[in-house]
């Protein structure tokens, strides 16, 4: 296991929050996917090594997205990990098949999964975003409207975990 000051984090909303919605070929889309990147290979290049997805739609699988796919680069592969905080084992029963699978393929290309809570409770999400702030000293947001994002945001401040606006 990675240390504290080296893992980081993603926070963001769903893609029904954000202006391209579920569009990830939208020029706004493309152009957060290789902000994203760019800024992870940064972050590598920093020293970080852990990286924890929340395993939502939207910007939480493209955050797992790109940390496999640095994953896949002979330069970072075997220097970093991805973790899912997987807040409660039914978070995506409600979802379409597609991004079931979506999920999946993600879920099985982990180094580690993490199931915050063993069933889905109103404070789950919560929950697992509290899991990744404590858990990291840098947390990645893609921040259109306020909830659980802004949560996790104000609570990574207070907790003086370093914030990166995307």
């Amino acid at each position: 296991m990675c240390d504290r000051s080296m893992t980081c984090c993603f926070t963001g909303n769903r893609p029904e929050k954000l202006p391209w919605g579920n569009d990830e070929r939208h020029p706004d889309c493309l152009a957060f996917k290789r902000a994203l990147y760019a800024q992870l290979e940064t972050l590598v290049a920093e020293g970080y090594r852990r990286f924890i997805c929340g395993m939502a739609r939207g910007g939480d699988t493209w955050f797992a997205e790109a940390v496999l796919q640095l994953k896949k680069n002979a330069a970072y592969g075997d220097r970093i990990r991805l973790e899912a905080a997987v807040p409660c084992p039914e978070q995506p029963d409600a979802w379409s098949e597609a991004d079931r699978n979506r999920y999946r393929e993600i879920l099985s290309q982990c180094d580690e999964v993490t199931t915050v809570s063993p069933h889905y409770t109103r404070y789950c999400m919560m929950k697992r975003n509290a899991y990744m702030v404590d858990a990291g000293s840098v947390v990645i947001s893609l921040l259109r409207s306020g909830g659980g994002t802004q949560n996790t945001i104000t609570y990574a401040r207070k907790r003086g975990v370093r914030v990166i606006e995307l």
